[in-house]
């Protein structure tokens, strides 16, 4: 049997969610429902299908919810075992049993980067690892993204980013990477900008919440200086990494919601309705 190169996944799951106030004053975003899963179980099964059976997740106060979400409910268990209503918990019973959760805290809110190191150190180790923005959310009928991006690992064994087509006048809202196509989709990576004004983009091919990651991105991390809001952006050490040794971008087969906004996240509870009809 082969050996697993990508066994862990990490979750940065320890922003306000602002643009969701006040749904998110005590509920965490990735705990908000579209149907009746929350966001970061939609990750998680991402991860799980990914052949992954480890979920770091890095919260922050306020966000109880999450944990006690992945966790035997027995009051909840008890009260509902051999009713009618008991297929509801089948599908996070199997997500609880199929992998290891573990936490930690991120003090301070200092940008992604900050929050892979954060999480990274503490709970992944010295190994190549997954990460999944919940807010991202992303169907394909075959392999999910991260199962695409896992396969491509194995191939080039560096870091990779999934990106995506945008609108130019939508780049300010992403890192954007510049890059050489070397394969249909796959591009080695030369420039990266974090959020930038339309008329400086570099191209139109946005990175989104899906990454493989190498360990050495720790110590790039460390020596990286803040960028935009005195934050740690990940975009940033990427780009070391890239002039170092290689970075990918995949421009992935699927579909992506934006459920940090109002609209993504109305368009996926449209779509996933009607994919469960």
């Amino acid at each position: 049997m082969k050996e697993k190169l990508i066994r862990k996944c990490l979750f940065p799951a320890a922003g306000y969610g602002t643009r969701f106030l006040p749904a998110t004053k005590a509920t965490p975003k990735e705990m908000l429902p579209i149907l009746t899963k929350p966001l970061i179980q939609y990750g998680v099964e991402e991860a799980i299908a990914a052949g992954m059976d480890t979920m770091a997740i890095v919260t922050g106060r306020g966000k109880r919810a999450i944990e006690d979400h992945f966790d035997i409910s027995y009051e909840l268990e008890h009260q509902i075992k051999g009713t009618s209503k008991e297929h509801y918990l089948t599908e996070i019973r199997s997500v609880i049993e199929k992998c290891t959760f573990s936490y930690t805290r991120q003090i301070e809110m200092k940008g992604l980067g900050h929050a892979i190191l954060t999480g990274g150190e503490t709970l992944i180790g010295n190994e190549p690892f997954a990460v999944i923005l919940a807010d991202d959310l992303c169907d394909h009928e075959g392999n999910g993204v991260l199962a695409q991006m896992v396969e491509l690992y194995e191939k080039y064994k560096c870091s990779i980013v999934a990106i995506e087509e945008v609108p130019k006048d939508e780049t300010y809202k992403y890192g954007v990477i510049e890059g050489k196509e070397i394969e249909e989709g796959i591009f080695m990576i030369s420039n990266m900008v974090e959020k930038p004004d339309p008329k400086d983009a570099p191209s139109n091919l946005a990175i989104i919440g899906r990454y493989i990651l190498t360990p050495d991105i720790y110590e790039i991390i460390k020596n990286t200086k803040p960028g935009k809001n005195g934050e740690l952006q990940i975009t940033d050490s990427l780009m070391i990494q890239a002039k170092e040794n290689m970075v990918i971008g995949y421009k992935f087969k699927g579909k992506r919601f934006d459920c940090g906004s109002i609209d993504g996240f109305v368009e996926a509870t449209n779509h996933f309705y009607n994919k469960a009809k």
